[in-house]
């Protein structure tokens, strides 16, 4: 032993001796580079030992009190970093500085900062795992109120807002494929290399996780795998990033092929220790690896759940482009603003393209085709479905192959062999891989398919905006479509295809194929069947992975789209039969229990067939206003709840009681209410059921009600409850509240005083009015954030009784108001008709024709009364201004504007307003009893027959009430009224 330390010793020394002598050298300033040359062959231990004894230098030389040469020892090391910035800066300027829209083989490259459109990119988001197909998001996004989230800019991504707790180390941008993620890491990464932003940041390192995929199996460490990446590193004595801020861009994390399991994964502090990329990757993710760096990951939503929320500090959203972008893109391409503003009104007339436009990709799609059109063919109606979209766009392809690369003619027949078969290889390629969710294929992807590296090469080469190959630092070859849509289309074409050509359905799974030939054998396979067992699979699939891919499949039966791609894809005939059977089983489905985002979808595959009867017959019933609830099948229910989705009037404000005040139509419009800003839903006979559902609406990330009203429903304490489950939520995004009227107590005002004071909570305003919830609750209301409270009038007990009749209130007549033919009893609070005059003072209040009497009581707020009638009379609300005097109908109730009256006779009613007669019914026949409610602000005036304890409505009229009102009653002979107490 004492050997082998004597041996270790001069080691030692001769290790510290070598090492002064280079450390001399450097501060000495004598040939640095050589020093960098010796430095190529070493090993990552060398190079750590080395590192651990210029630490221990410093330290000495500042114990000695050496601060100059110390000072000059890191002054030279902060040197190389330096240079190995600029490098890194000038690299990646020049990767990433210039662009070729659509595809990155395509065109002449363009610098990034001159076709930029800033992207709308919000803060929100979170756990929520999105279950809709892209297009789905797109379209529940556009239909969001841009207020309702933060906007932020590039800048910001880092940047804590005022009262976070801690600083933003991971930030998570998620957006639908083509949105422009993966461009917005170039423009982010352009800005830090120009040092226009985040100059705070060292060094920036772009990865995508195609390019790690390739490193599958194999052994880096932190380190290393930068240098891999962005040599220079190691040579500019970089062997930790300690000393550095740095950001790691990590793109594309819905592509991963790595195994990422954060649970039973090995701990790693080590920077410079080797280990599988995917383990570098979860200590690097998990903060245990170089917790000092900045991590920008970026996925499309169904992959974001990949990485535990606990692991990410800030969730962006990337929503495309605003209808002002869209405009600014296609002015951006063309200077003919006649053509520009031709193909903008086209988009906003077909709305399956306007949803799709917020994806900028689609936008460079749909400009190469209308553009086209235009060109050449100014009078042809410009297609209007996805399917004529996507048939345009693949043949103006084949056309510029045939020009480009077979030295044909433009006016040459469209489909050369050779091009048709590419077409029909890349369409096996985009279905069997759209099944297993792939969008990058690798060369085993591609072998499983059938098609060898070189038929990809050349299909890359020719169709360059159809199919593409990324570059990489590799042999291995990586290729993708340009964008997803572009892969369902034809994976549709060659679905389409071979059960034309082969009547093969390959939909149907391969465990069920003999037992499908069986059923085949007694049914002949046909075009019908194919579109209905494909309608059947997307309703199945659990995320909408086939939603766009069934609406092209429906899409190329039409024998317009067939036409277009004749050559290409076997023509049909016009099987107006095969179109009709498939509508109808559309229907069928839609009559059944689908959600929103299947439903919505089967509309849109109804008009990729142009069949727009169901929607035609709704939005006829509304302009005409009879449209009835009552009446609506399932099917019209969905196709209401489409239309009123893509109304942006009905967005603003939803008013429940504009359809049906029941909680039926309630939950049948629910995704409505849950896209609304404002929802009105007071009065609409709601209960804890409704609140349940209320409750998931509010806790919804894609949820956009900031204002909700609840008031008049009897909600109770329980759905209260169930209430402050949402109102919980960190994604509920209220504002204001009304629960007035809503018959809640001391337990639910608890609750609600629990879930309003949570950090979480967002609402401002709140009406408690007419309710009793207890002292307690309310001082906590008054002491909490909110701006605005409504708890005035609360009116003790009785404001806990069901319906209208917590609004009770005693009402007095006015004497100098009464009739002489009128006659007071039982402490005037009842009135009798009587022949002989009373012998009452002249009054200039009296009325003096008509038997009528005002009460003396003035109405505010909401107010409930009821009286007790023997014979026919008039029960009346009048503004004071009525006149007395006289018989014409100035005076009479409900002759004028300026009273409204209830008529009752015996066993029906008419109701009176400007002398304008309604007769009304009520099933319970005339029970001699009658209340009214009346709630002011809100204009509502509401009669109701009374009878054993129950309220059956007799007529409703809504309307604006502009002066204070008063009740009135009305008398024929030998009738009577007397005001009951509750």
């Amino acid at each position: 032993n004492v050997f082998v330390f004597q041996l270790l010793e001069d080691n030692i020394i001769s290790f510290v001796k070598a090492e002064l002598k280079h450390i001399q050298k450097i501060v000495d300033g004598d040939d640095p580079e050589c020093s960098e040359s010796q430095m190529e062959g070493e090993d990552e231990e060398q190079r750590r030992s080395r590192e651990a004894f210029l630490k221990i230098t410093l330290y000495f030389l500042k114990r000695m009190k050496q601060e100059e040469l110390a000072e000059r020892l890191q002054s030279s090391k902060r040197t190389k970093a330096h240079r190995y910035q600029r490098e890194l800066k000038s690299k990646l300027k020049k990767k990433f500085q210039c662009v070729s829209e659509g595809v990155a083989k395509a065109g002449s490259p363009t610098l990034l900062k001159e076709i930029y459109t800033e992207l709308y990119i919000t803060e929100g988001g979170g756990g929520e795992v999105n279950k809709e197909h892209e297009v789905m998001q797109i379209e529940t996004a556009s239909r969001r109120s841009d207020t309702a989230e933060r906007a932020i800019t590039l800048e910001e991504l880092f940047k804590a807002p005022p009262g976070r707790p801690r600083p933003i180390r991971t930030v998570m941008t998620k957006g639908v494929a083509g949105i422009g993620k993966t461009l917005l890491t170039h423009k982010f990464t352009v800005d830090w290399a120009e040092d226009k932003a985040q100059q705070e940041v060292h060094f920036t390192f772009p990865l995508t996780f195609r390019e790690l995929n390739v490193l599958r199996g194999r052994s880096f460490s932190l380190v290393g795998l930068v240098d891999h990446f962005f040599s220079g590193s190691k040579e500019a004595g970089i062997c930790s990033f300690q000393d550095f801020l740095v950001l790691f861009i990590l793109d594309g994390l819905d592509e991963c092929r790595l195994s990422l399991d954060f649970l039973s994964t090995q701990t790693l502090t080590d920077v410079s220790e080797s280990t599988s990329v995917e383990v570098l990757l979860i200590n690097l993710i998990r903060g245990e690896l170089l917790p000092s760096a900045l991590l920008w990951i970026t996925t499309r939503p169904a992959a974001a759940n990949q990485i535990p929320p606990e692991f990410v500090d800030m969730v962006t959203e990337v929503r495309g482009f605003t209808d002002l972008q869209k405009k600014e893109y296609f002015r951006r391409r063309s200077t003919d603003e006649k053509q520009v503003s031709r193909i903008m009104s086209h988009i906003r007339t077909c709305r399956s393209l306007y949803i799709m436009c917020h994806i900028p990709l689609f936008c460079w799609i749909t400009a190469t085709v209308l553009e086209d059109m235009l060109k050449s063919r100014e009078e042809e109606e410009l297609p209007r479905t996805l399917t004529q979209i996507y048939s345009h766009y693949v043949v103006i392809q084949n056309k510029v192959k045939a020009v480009k690369f077979d030295g044909g003619a433009a006016t040459d027949p469209h489909w050369s062999p050779q091009s048709r078969e590419m077409m029909e290889s890349l369409g096996k390629l985009a279905f069997e891989q759209l099944q297993k969710g792939n969008l990058i294929f690798y060369e085993s992807d591609l072998t499983e398919c059938g098609m060898d590296l070189r038929t990809a090469s050349v299909c890359s080469g020719v169709f360059t905006q159809v199919f593409r190959e990324e570059s990489s630092l590799y042999q291995d070859k990586v290729f993708t479509f340009i964008h997803l849509s572009l892969q369902e289309f034809l994976a549709a074409l060659h679905v389409h295809q071979i059960f034309i050509s082969s009547k093969v359905n390959l939909l149907e799974h391969k465990p069920q194929k003999k037992k499908s030939f069986k059923v085949f054998t007694f049914q002949k396979p046909t075009l019908n069947l194919l579109h209905q067992s494909a309608v059947d699979e997307a309703l199945q699939s659990p995320n909408g992975h086939l939603d766009l891919f069934l609406r092209f499949l429906l899409g190329l039966s039409l024998p317009t789209n067939q036409r277009l791609l004749q050559g290409l894809l076997t023509q049909t005939g016009n099987d107006s039969q095969t179109n009709q059977r498939t509508v109808k089983y559309i229907k069928k489905k839609l009559s059944e229990s689908l959600s929103t985002e299947r439903s919505i979808n089967l509309f849109h595959c109804l008009n990729e067939v142009n069949d727009h009867s169901l929607l035609e017959q709704i939005q006829q019933s509304m302009r005409s206003g009879s449209l009835s609830t009552e009446k609506l099948s399932p099917a019209q229910w969905s196709a209401l709840v489409f239309i009123l989705l893509s109304s942006q009037e009905h967005l603003d404000v939803f008013d429940l009681k504009s359809f049906s005040p029941s909680e039926e139509a309630f939950l049948k419009l629910l995704p409505v209410i849950k896209a609304s800003k404002k929802a009105e839903l007071g009065f609409c006979g709601l209960s804890e059921r409704s609140c349940a559902a209320l409750s998931s609406v509010l806790s919804s990330q894609s949820s956009s009600v900031k204002h909700l009203d609840l008031s008049n429903n009897d909600l109770q304490d329980s759905g209260v409850k169930l209430l402050c489950e949402g109102l919980k939520s960190p994604h509920c995004k209220l504002d204001s509240l009304s629960l007035s009227g809503c018959v809640i107590t001391e337990v639910g005002g608890a609750s609600l005083a629990a879930a309003l004071s949570s950090n979480s909570s967002s609402v401002r305003e709140l009406d408690l009015s007419y309710n009793h919830p207890g002292d307690s609750a309310v001082k906590l209301f008054l002491s909490s954030t909110l701006d605005s409270l409504g708890v005035a009038d609360h009116g003790g007990e009785q404001r806990i009784k069901a319906g209208v009749r917590k609004y009770f209130c005693h009402i007095h007549l006015d004497t100098n108001s009464i009739n002489r033919n009128l006659r007071l009893s039982d402490n005037n609070r009842k009135v009798t008709w009587v022949e002989e005059e009373e012998l009452y003072p002249d009054h200039q209040d009296r009325f003096d024709y008509y038997c009528q009497v005002l009460c003396s009581t003035g109405l505010t707020g909401r107010c409930y009364w009821e009286v007790e009638r023997n014979g026919d009379v008039n029960i009346a609300v009048s503004y004071r201004g009525i006149r007395r005097k006289g018989n014409s109908y100035d005076c009479w109730f409900g002759s004028n504007n300026q009273s409204w009256s209830l008529r009752c006779y015996s066993g029906f009613y008419y109701f009176i307003h400007n002398n304008i007669f309604t007769r009304t019914y009520c099933p319970c026949g005339s029970s001699g009893r009658v209340g009214v409610y009346v709630d002011c602000p809100d204009g509502r005036l509401s009669f109701y027959e009374v009878s054993s304890d129950s309220l059956t409505l007799i007529h409703t009229v809504c309307t604006s009430f502009t002066d204070t009102l008063y009740p009135g009653f009305g008398f024929w002979f030998g009738s009577s009224v007397s005001l009951s107490p509750l």
